[in-house]
C-alpha cells in the first residue's frame, strides 16, 4: 500500500482516483468541488481541505486539471507542492496541457530533487471508470518506472513516450490524427449515404477495405449504425468537442512553435471549432457528422 495524494477530482480525475483505492492504495484527494469531494469519499478514499493537506505523507502525487495554467500554480512558486515535498516524491501528472508547462514543471521538480513524470491519458470517461485508459508519459526512465505500478492500476496501455513534455506531444499528435479521421470518416459516410447507400453497409465495406481506421471500427459517427456508442446516444457521453478544441489548439500551438506544416490539421480545427461555437460543445466529439447532413 502506497500514500498516494490526489489532485483533481472531474470527471476522469474522479474515477483514475477510485481506482487507485481499489487497488489497495491509500488515496487522500482534494478537488475544489464539494460534490467530487463527496463522491469520492463514497468510493473508499480519504479527502483533505487544500492540496497542500492532500500531499502531507504522502509518497506518490497524482494531477488531473484542466490546463497549464492550473498545473504550474499547483506545483511551482513560492506557495506551489513542490516546495512542500520531500526530496524523492514521485509526482505524476495526467492533465492533458501545452509542452512548455510540461517541461517547466519537470525541469522545477528536478531542482528539489522530485521525480516528475507528465502522463497524459486518451480513453475518455469510459476508459477511466473501466481502468482501461492509456497513457502515454514523458520523463526520466526510471521516474516512469516508478511511475508504472500505479498507472498500471488506472490503465491498461502504458507507453513511454521520452523526456518530459513528451507524453504531451505525443497525446495532441494523437488526437489531432483522431480529429482528421472523424472529420474525413464523417464527410465520406455523408457522401455514400447522399448516393443511396446504408451507412450501415457501407461502413462493413470500408472497415474491410482500404479506408478502415479506428472511427469506423470502434466509434461509428453516424447514429443507429453501431451499438454502445455515443453517436447512437444523442451524442451524449464520450469526449467532448469542447475537449477536441481544446487538445486541438495545443497541436497548432506546438505546430506554429516549431513550424510544423499541419493542413490538414488546421482544417480539422476548424471545422470542430465552428461545430463547438454553433453550442455543440459538450456534445460528443463524434457529434461533428451533423455539420455534414443536409437540411
Amino acid at each position: 500500500m502506497t500514500n498516494i495524494a490526489f489532485i483533481g477530482l472531474g470527471n476522469m480525475g474522479g474515477p483514475m482516483a477510485a481506482n487507485l483505492v481499489k487497488a489497495g492504495h491509500k488515496v487522500t484527494a482534494f478537488d475544489l468541488m464539494p460534490d467530487a469531494l463527496a463522491a469520492f469519499s463514497q468510493a473508499g478514499g480519504n479527502t483533505a481541505e487544500s492540496a497542500q493537506a492532500a500531499v502531507a505523507g504522502a509518497e506518490v502525487v497524482v494531477s488531473m486539471l484542466p490546463a497549464g495554467k492550473h498545473v504550474a500554480g499547483l506545483y511551482t512558486g513560492d506557495d506551489g507542492l513542490l516546495a512542500q515535498l520531500p526530496k524523492g516524491t514521485l509526482v505524476v501528472d495526467s492533465s492533458t496541457i501545452d509542452v512548455a508547462t510540461a517541461q517547466a514543471v519537470g525541469k522545477a521538480a528536478a531542482e528539489v530533487g522530485v521525480a516528475f513524470v507528465d502522463a497524459p491519458v486518451s480513453g475518455g470517461v469510459s476508459g477511466a471508470q473501466a481502468g482501461t485508459l492509456s497513457f502515454i508519459v514523458g520523463g526520466e526512465a526510471e521516474n516512469f518506472e516508478r511511475a508504472k505500478p500505479y498507472l498500471e492500476a488506472m490503465g491498461k496501455n502504458i507507453f513511454h513516450a521520452g523526456a518530459a513534455g513528451a507524453g504531451q506531444v505525443a497525446k495532441m499528435c494523437n488526437n489531432m490524427l483522431l480529429s482528421i479521421l472523424m472529420t474525413g470518416t464523417a464527410e465520406a459516410l455523408q457522401l455514400g449515404i447522399d448516393n443511396g447507400l446504408d451507412p450501415k453497409v457501407l461502413s462493413d465495406i470500408m472497415v474491410k477495405s482500404s479506408g478502415r481506421n479506428w472511427t469506423l471500427e470502434i466509434y461509428n459517427p453516424v447514429p443507429g449504425v453501431m451499438e454502445g456508442v455515443p453517436s447512437s446516444n444523442d451524442y451524449q457521453g464520450g469526449f467532448m468537442v469542447d475537449l477536441m478544441n481544446k487538445d486541438l489548439g495545443l497541436a497548432l500551438g506546438a505546430a506554429d512553435a516549431g513550424d510544423s506544416m499541419v493542413p490538414m490539421g488546421k482544417q480539422a480545427a476548424a471545422l470542430f471549432a465552428a461545430h463547438g461555437e454553433e453550442g455543440n460543445g459538450r456534445l460528443d466529439f463524434s457529434s461533428v457528422f451533423k455539420r455534414y447532413q443536409k437540411g
